[in-house]
């Protein structure tokens, strides 16, 4: 009953737990994992929280708060009894749905939840100041009620058409002139070069976007049911499960012990031992200082590539859409992505590149001290250095691509492979100068006649350390390798594979080293301090 400085002390508490459940539910690790359970409990179980032990925790944590409020309820009152603070549950149930936290779990805060028992409690005195009859207000109460659980199951319902309309903040963008890929002489001439290949698993994948081979000339790849899938034999004819991640895998790469590393959409970076069992390396990143945004949680985990000294640097695709909204990303034009860096040895996962335009495919340089990474809806490669005295520093290496890249991984040469996954167009580059185009689009056309790039042709590159372009593997008509996202070059062969085929294609490169496994040019075989 007493106060300081005149300020109650029940509403001194109430600030004070209130501050601290808020930092701890939006920048600690276990309010991420409440409201993981809460939305999901299998899914929160596949991303490796003990799910158990957090629901425990949480009706520990709700009990102490309940003994708390019922010691300051019974001082305000000057007694208690065996019936003090029934139908107050009623009461908090509302004020909580109204300040929009989720029936179902999984969405809300506790700011919200503070707002609409206020606004509850408001109500409520001033209907009973009204001398209105305590049944009188128990009705009111359990209107709002129903109301406020009726739009929170609309919400649940609508929300994605309504984000889509709302969320959407299109920016102008203005891409560098786009190479002409009719003439004869240009680099990236067409041809029909991917027309040749060979197809492997045919209707036993869906969605390999990435792929990778060990030493044993093995192929996994991941799909869109969330396994990682490996093909064997001669003429790769056993097909079999590897490991079921729950998320969906994309970019793959093998580390020094053997172990299958693998960025998977919407849960982070986890990796898969050789007998198949799966680990987590990390799900969240550094904080930014001054953002009201909780951007640590990582969204988009795409590509990957480990470094000499066991560092994983892979991309975040972007901060603000998963990969069932990526186009979203696009449509957009906003540098949402960014590149990060997982220590497993400390276990610190920091962000060491902001302001990328979809940050896709990552490859660790030859020489070990610098990355190259694809900018997507930016149409570029970029170098972020590593190591050495440019460390932290971005360079342009292929400014203005024909389309929009993908995964970039290590040509047996000492060059690159790079895929494009889309392709350019006047009008779609012209309308990414129009913002304001862009939204009327989205608020009035129905999805599948927004305007996107062409995803209708393969095609595939390959460049040098200093951008030069090479050759140009091209089908043209998308007919045997349409929308390729990933290859792999291994013993004479390129792998190819697409986020949205059924398939796994693979053309010979007879100039290629024929004896070349891509994990020797990263490790060596055993014994090696490399």
């Amino acid at each position: 009953e007493g106060d300081l400085l005149g300020v109650p002390i029940i509403v001194i508490v109430l600030v004070v737990i209130a501050v601290a459940f808020h930092l701890l539910m939006t920048r600690a690790g276990i309010g991420w994992k409440l409201q993981a359970v809460g939305g999901s409990r299998r899914a929160a179980h596949q991303a490796g929280i003990n799910v158990r032990a957090t629901v425990f925790s949480a009706y520990v944590v709700s009990g102490s708060l309940s003994g708390l409020a019922g010691t300051f309820y019974a001082a305000r009152q000057g007694s208690v009894g065996f019936d003090t603070g029934v139908g107050l549950e009623f009461t908090v149930i509302t004020g909580i749905v109204l300040g929009g936290v989720a029936l179902g779990g999984g969405r809300g805060s506790v700011v919200r939840a503070l707002a609409g028992t206020i606004i509850t409690f408001v109500i409520a005195n001033m209907l009973l100041r009204q001398g209105l009859p305590g049944g009188y207000t128990s009705l009111v109460i359990g209107v709002i009620l129903l109301v406020a659980i009726g739009f929170d199951i609309k919400w649940e319902k609508n929300r994605h058409k309504l984000l889509q309309k709302a969320y959407i903040s299109p920016a102008p963008f203005h891409l560098p002139p786009q190479p002409d890929i009719e003439a004869a002489n240009s680099p990236y001439a067409l041809n029909d070069r991917l027309q040749s290949v060979e197809t492997i698993g045919l209707d036993q994948v869906d969605g390999p976007e990435d792929i990778i081979l060990d030493r044993e000339g093995r192929i996994y790849t991941g799909t869109r049911q969330g396994w990682i899938l490996r093909f064997s034999g001669p003429d790769f004819s056993t097909r079999e499960v590897f490991a079921d991640i729950g998320g969906r895998p994309l970019g793959l790469a093998f580390d020094r012990d053997g172990n299958l590393i693998t960025c998977v959409s919407g849960m982070g970076l986890y990796g898969v031992r050789p007998d198949g069992s799966v680990f987590k390396l990390t799900d969240r990143t550094n904080r930014s200082r001054f953002t009201v945004r909780d951007d640590s949680i990582i969204r988009l985990a795409d590509d990957l590539d480990i470094a000499p000294d066991g560092k994983i640097y892979f991309s975040d695709g972007s901060t603000r859409y998963d990969v069932h909204n990526w186009l979203f990303d696009g449509l957009e034009a906003r540098p949402n992505g960014r590149i990060l860096c997982h220590d497993p040895e400390t276990g610190e996962t920091r962000t060491v590149h902001r302001g990328v335009h979809f940050a896709n495919g990552v490859c660790l340089a030859h020489d070990g001290r610098s990355i190259l990474f694809a900018e997507s809806y930016g149409c570029a490669i970029r170098r972020l250095w590593i190591d050495g005295p440019k460390a932290g520093k971005v360079e342009d290496v292929i400014p203005d691509l024909p389309g929009h890249p993908d995964n970039v991984n290590r040509a047996s040469d000492g060059t690159y492979w790079l895929a494009l996954v889309g392709m350019r167009s006047a009008v779609w580059d012209l309308a990414l100068t129009m913002p304001g185009f862009r939204l009327r689009m989205i608020k009035q056309e129905p999805m599948d006649e927004w305007l996107c790039p062409n995803v209708n042709i393969g095609c595939v590159v390959r460049f040098s350390e200093d951008g030069t372009i090479l050759e140009c593997l091209w089908d043209r008509e998308g007919r045997h390798v349409p929308m390729v996202t990933s290859m792999r070059e291994h013993k004479g062969w390129l792998y190819l594979g697409g986020l949205t085929t059924n398939r796994i294609s693979r053309v010979r490169l007879d100039s290629a080293d024929q004896a070349w496994v891509s994990q020797d040019s990263y490790w060596r075989k055993q014994g090696s301090d490399r």
